[in-house]
């Protein structure tokens, strides 16, 4: 295996996930620094203390905040202080909320075009032409302190969000079409630690005395141009997806060299016959829509499998085990409960990292049933923590231990799996549009769970995660009885998997040829 890890994959992919990078990172940045950009709306708006209260005493049923980010892999967000409510304005609340949300609905609207513009212009230029949005949402953040800042920073976000709206979809598809075939878990993996990354790295310069404070906070959120620029400069030299050079433009003689960079020279004439026989394939299908996704009986049940599998990642409750998670360690009596917050990161970045190792020799399925099973049992522990807080001091610890051992068992499978796995259920003219509906499925659970999640706490309050349990659970049977394994197996095994699975006669031919894709002859 370690033999098909050439220098020219591993900088290309590399290359690649800079783009899931910054996706991490804006994801996590805006926390830190909340505090001082409410004060800095205030100073710019000019809402004096006195009118502040004032207007306090209308909106005070209105201050409920979203968390900081709609993101199953958040970077912890703190609800602010009581105090800090009953100086806010219902404007200053409101304009806080669009900082926020304004990146989901920039990633929602943006998730529907990364697998079309990587068919229109190469995997390579789409994601040259996506770090425009990236440059520019951080140069609007960048410098959001010298001009109106609300503005410039809710509109910094949403064209972000646009940003890694495109990149969740293009950065899945091209390391999935570059990879060999028995790395191809490994490295749709590595999508998903570089997210984590991202993340962890935000929240370590966004400590008081790094970046988050009153004098560079501004630095803070303009700092993603510089993964930005730098994956820019790599990607000019930076082989084209060969699959796409083949099957979508039919150059041959581009597509051998593109692989001979890829695999080191070694013969690729095995590559080129599965190729070819896919594009025959392909050229035999029509183009394949999102409509038709979910209406051709050869798509429907792999694009509701990988919907659900959305879902479950993002319903499983983790956004909530965040938003928890800072008043649980203050409760434990953590002097600096934001070290332990970076410390949930670090967590997140390790069993990322540990699930690129596992998930070819454990297989997709299983590492996503064991950590959906894992993440049931520490939500039950994490609800008995909240329900006795107040009876026993020391549930805190079991709570705090619950969140540790839940972030580790999502990363371990529902964190990364679902990215790479709806690659790997569709061909390549089913594949860009099933990416799409898929990101677009993710982000929008990302900002429902935003949303309604401060709601459902309050309904709930400390038996929430009880709730999340049974969502969990539930989940865990779907995946048990409906998703199949794809750990070395072609498109055709995969297909009849489905259909089995979906209790339909094993249809001939065209249903498992639309399938096809990489690895045509292996075996697991």
């Amino acid at each position: 295996m370690t033999d098909q890890i050439t220098g020219t994959l591993v900088f290309t992919v590399f290359t690649a996930v800079l783009g899931s990078f910054q996706f991490g990172y804006d994801i996590g940045v805006i926390n830190a620094p909340q505090k001082i950009i409410i004060t800095h709306y205030r100073h710019v708006l000019e809402v004096p203390l006195t009118e502040r209260k004032a207007l306090n005493n209308n909106v005070i049923d209105s201050t409920e905040e979203m968390p900081r980010t709609p993101s199953p892999i958040d970077s912890t967000p703190t609800p602010p202080p009581e105090e800090e409510f009953v100086e806010d304005s219902g404007l200053i609340t409101m304009l806080w909320s669009l900082s926020v949300s304004s990146f989901a609905i920039g990633g929602m609207i943006a998730s529907f075009f990364g697998g079309w513009l990587g068919d229109q212009l190469g995997r390579i230029k789409a994601m040259l032409l996506a770090n425009i949005l990236s440059l520019a949402g951080a140069l609007l953040m960048g410098f959001s302190k010298m001009g109106p800042s609300h503005i410039l920073i809710i509109s910094g976000r949403a064209v972000s969000g646009l940003y890694c709206g495109l990149i969740s979809g293009l950065v899945p598809m091209y390391i999935g079409e570059i990879a060999p075939t028995t790395l191809r878990g490994a490295i749709g993996a590595l999508h998903q630690l570089a997210i984590v990354t991202g993340i962890l790295i935000s929240q370590i310069v966004g400590l008081n005395f790094i970046l988050g404070n009153r004098e560079l906070w501004h630095i803070l959120l303009g700092l993603s141009a510089v993964p930005a620029i730098l994956q820019s400069l790599l990607l000019f030299f930076c082989p084209e997806s060969p699959r796409y050079l083949y099957i979508k433009l039919d150059e041959e003689n581009k597509a051998k060299k593109s692989l001979r960079r890829l695999r080191g020279g070694v013969d690729v004439t095995k590559d080129i016959a599965e190729m070819r026989k896919e594009r025959e394939e392909a050229s035999s299908e029509q183009k394949v829509s999102i409509i038709q996704l979910f209406t051709n009986s050869s798509y429907r049940q792999p694009i509701f499998v990988s919907l659900m599998l959305h879902m479950a990642q993002q319903f499983s409750g983790i956004n909530g085990i965040f938003y928890y998670s800072t008043s649980i360690f203050q409760t434990a009596g953590l002097s600096q409960p934001v070290y332990a917050t970076i410390g949930v990161g670090a967590i997140n970045t390790v069993f990322t990292a540990l699930s690129v190792f596992l998930v070819e020799k454990a297989g997709r399925r299983s590492l996503f049933l064991i950590g959906m099973s894992g993440m049931f049992v520490c939500a039950v522990f994490m609800s008995v923590g909240l329900v006795l807080l107040n009876k026993f001091d020391w549930m805190s610890y079991v709570s705090m231990v619950a969140i540790f051992l839940f972030v580790s068992f999502f990363e371990i499978g529902p964190g990364p799996i679902p990215w790479f796995m709806v690659a790997e259920f569709f061909s390549q003219g089913p594949r860009p549009a099933a990416l799409a509906i898929a990101a677009f499925s993710n982000w929008t659970c990302n900002f429902i769970v935003a949303l309604c999640f401060p709601y459902i706490a309050d309904f709930c309050g400390p038996y929430v995660f009880f709730l999340f349990a049974g969502v969990v659970l539930a989940f865990t049977l779907f995946t048990y009885f409906k998703v199949p394994e794809t750990k070395g197996k072609s498109f055709e095994e995969i297909a009849a998997e489905f259909r089995k699975r979906g209790g339909g006669a094993a249809r001939p031919s065209k249903a498992a040829t639309e399938m096809k894709f990489l690895g045509v002859s292996e075996r697991a």
